[in-house]
């Protein structure tokens, strides 16, 4: 169950737009935050605060590339698969990732540290190939770029060498 502060703040949201129905995925967003990911539960919350069905929810849920209906790791890595980065070199990008977390598209580390997913494009087209991580987008990425980001990531401190 969500705080109700965090409920408070939703539903005088929801009541300030002109139709409730335009903040669903606002409220979705934020349960998600809250939960880590559109639970059942959050579903339904959410469903009450901006008074939709959950079956509709989870139709607008499967529609949006953010809205995660299932657990998804602290970070969320997005390789980009468009025609660009195909030729820039995704699929190097791709064997690196999941060699080096020791995952597949679509599943997340052990840890619960990091998901990797493919995406269709992140239209970063001129520094291809790329990758978008929690919403932060890195391109021209070689092996050794990508072992820096995911060492800051996983420590919280910049790889050797780098400031």
């Amino acid at each position: 169950m969500i705080p109700e502060a965090l409920k408070r703040e939703l539903l005088e949201r929801t009541a300030r737009a002109e139709h409730p129905r335009e903040m669903a995925v606002d409220v979705m967003y934020a349960l998600q935050g809250y939960y880590g990911y559109m639970s059942d539960e959050a579903m339904e919350e959410a469903a009450e605060i901006v008074g939709m069905t959950p079956l509709e929810l989870e139709e607008l849920a499967t529609f949006y590339d953010f809205i995660y209906r299932r657990p998804v790791g602290r970070y969320v890595i997005r390789v980009c698969d468009s025609a660009v980065c195909w030729m820039e070199g995704y699929q190097s990008v791709v064997d690196h990732l999941t060699s080096r977390l020791g995952i597949g598209l679509g599943d997340t580390t052990a840890d619960g540290l990091f998901s990797l997913i493919p995406v269709c494009c992140i239209g970063y087209c001129d520094r291809a190939p790329a990758m978008l991580i929690n919403r932060k987008v890195y391109g021209e990425l070689t092996p050794e770029k990508i072992d820096r980001i995911l060492q800051k990531l996983a420590t919280g401190k910049p790889a050797a060498g780098e400031e």
